[in-house]
């Protein structure tokens, strides 16, 4: 008898824990599918001042005019650590070695992205408020 209610608990708590499993799946799956920007900065474990800046004035600029479609998941913003081993398939994924900045634009399923790390690192420190626009705007041209 004990066996049994022993088999029977096991076999209940088997399906607890798988029970929510498909919900949460299908929530990820719906979410990776959702049109979105995202805002990816890409860096090392060493950063520079100029590195720091364009986290910082970008991750701004996002937070300070999009923070509803921050907060309802239109607008995502990202700092990936790429000397993590878990960060290195979205390091090849955007080929980046180094500090980077991306925009990328996800609608209906399909990524389409700019590379703004050569305007980052020429404007984030010595031309922050310029930056932040530049930042700002092309987000509001992807959401359109």
């Amino acid at each position: 008898m004990r066996r049994m209610m022993l088999m029977m608990a096991v076999c209940l708590g088997m399906l607890a824990c798988g029970s929510g499993g498909g919900k949460g799946n299908e929530t990820a799956e719906e979410q990776s599918r959702k049109d979105r920007v995202e805002v990816l900065y890409f860096h090392g474990k060493r950063r520079c001042a100029t590195c720091m800046a364009i986290e910082k004035n970008a991750r701004e600029a996002v937070e300070a005019r999009f923070a509803d479609e921050l907060k309802n998941g239109t607008v995502v913003f990202k700092s990936i650590d790429i000397s993590e081993p878990e960060n290195e398939a979205v390091a090849g994924k955007y080929e980046v070695a180094w500090s980077s900045l991306f925009i990328s634009r996800w609608k209906d399923g399909r990524e389409t992205y700019e590379n703004l790390t050569e305007y980052a690192f020429a404007n984030a420190r010595t031309a922050p408020d310029a930056f932040k626009s530049v930042v700002a705007e092309k987000i509001d041209g992807l959401l359109e």
